[in-house]
């Protein structure tokens, strides 16, 4: 593992592992901070808007985050961007737990957000230059399993907790446990140098960010969150009146999401990135047609298929950027991850205005109750499947593209 590392000061493992303890700290906020809202919107008599902006605020803070984090990681360093975090995620995790009123909790999550946005800003680029090659691609994989893996263990920790008879705001002190252990990992620790002296100056991080290459990445990143994030958010409403249990579609789909992720290393070796990422495309896009037309018992396959889709899509959407466009460093690789965020937050009001314009007409063909929901999902659903069937298009169009740049020497092989 030394070996792997550009500086034998650096204990890469060690890093490694902060780095995937504070990704579990953002997946248990995710999980159990968004699940304890409805109960603190009946306890404050919040109303649903209300509820929305305080949630709006872990979104927001994280491409703020990820963009300011970007911009500074090379100047002040990914230790003093993770000490931010966790002063952060403490502060913020604290108000959680014993504001009782409707600005704490909005300030609360802000904070969280922004904790687990220079989470992203500073182990992104820290994975990308402690490790090479297709190591680093199993690692960033291995890295990211920790989102979907922590949303599952999160909601199985919080199930159980709930049984036991802790509930709402007493859960919340479950977030410090991984917060305090990656804090702890992190101290004192030698950070890795940027691989290419260019990626550490700002004038080069832009120079490298203006070029065809990373623009059309930046639109494959829009394309691939919003095709994760958007049937993720609704495809458990709809799949409810489908005789799907929701909370199970949504388990299955984290669980196997984290397990892909693990083997993600091995996937690009075989592949390569833009291979990989043209697989996903075409089982994402299998994989929202079937949630689109089927029910029941085969809501199940169709989110297997799916899950297996998008599992590959942001860390190699990262690692694609570390790879490709070197030059754009830690700056790059956040900037294409806020783009993500901002892509799934742009999006969402539209999903949502298709999703009312489906159920006006499906009501206007005599649908009702259950039905009509279903009807109108799904065929919201099948829009959606436009996401991933665009980027099979580009992602084959960037396989020959990058295939051409590299047999001219252009660019170098990952």
């Amino acid at each position: 593992m030394e070996s792997s590392t550009t500086t034998s000061k650096v204990n890469a493992n060690r890093l490694f592992y902060a780095s995937c303890f504070a990704l579990i700290t953002t997946a248990f906020s995710f999980a159990i901070a968004a699940g304890i809202l409805d109960q603190l919107k009946t306890e404050l008599e919040l109303s649903a808007s209300q509820a929305g902006l305080i949630t709006s605020m872990w979104f927001l803070g994280f491409p703020i985050a990820m963009v300011i984090g970007g911009l500074i990681y090379h100047k002040v360093g990914g230790k003093v961007i993770m000490q931010f975090a966790f002063f952060a995620h403490s502060i913020g995790i604290l108000l959680l737990i014993f504001s009782g009123n409707y600005i704490g909790l909005l300030i609360a999550n802000l904070l969280i957000g922004l904790g687990n946005g220079c989470t992203e800003a500073a182990c992104n680029p820290m994975i990308a230059d402690a490790y090479k090659g297709n190591r680093m691609s199993t690692m960033l994989n291995r890295f990211h399993m920790w989102f979907p893996g922590g949303i599952a263990v999160g909601s199985l920790l919080s199930g159980f907790m709930t049984d036991f008879g802790i509930t709402g705001q007493s859960q919340v002190w479950l977030l410090l446990i991984p917060a305090i252990i990656y804090a702890f990992l992190f101290y004192g620790q030698t950070w890795p140098k940027a691989k290419i002296e260019e990626a550490a100056t700002i004038s080069g991080n832009l120079k490298g960010m203006f070029t065809p290459l990373f623009l059309f990445i930046g639109v494959c990143m829009a394309l691939t969150a919003i095709s994760e994030f958007g049937p993720n958010q609704w495809v458990g409403l709809i799949l409810s009146k489908s005789g799907a249990e929701p909370t199970l579609i949504l388990a299955l789909t984290a669980g196997l999401m984290a397990v892909a992720r693990f083997f993600g290393g091995s996937m690009v070796a075989k592949f390569n990135q833009t291979g990989v990422l043209l697989g996903s495309a075409i089982l994402a896009t299998l994989g929202i047609y079937l949630f689109s037309t089927q029910t029941g018992t085969m809501a199940y396959v169709a989110a297997i298929i799916f899950a297996l889709g998008v599992a590959y899509f942001w860390p190699n959407m990262i690692g694609l950027t570390a790879t490709k466009t070197p030059k754009t460093g830690a700056l790059g690789m956040s900037i294409i991850g806020a783009i993500g965020m901002f892509s799934t937050s742009i999006f969402q009001p539209i999903i949502g205005g298709w999703i009312d314009a489906d159920r006006a007409a499906a009501e206007a063909q005599g649908f009702t109750g259950d039905e009509l929901e279903l009807v109108s999902g799904q065929e919201t659903l099948s829009t959606m499947v436009l996401f991933p069937a665009i980027l099979i298009v580009l992602f084959t169009i960037l396989y020959f593209w990058l295939k051409n740049k590299e047999s001219k020497g252009e660019i170098a092989t990952a």
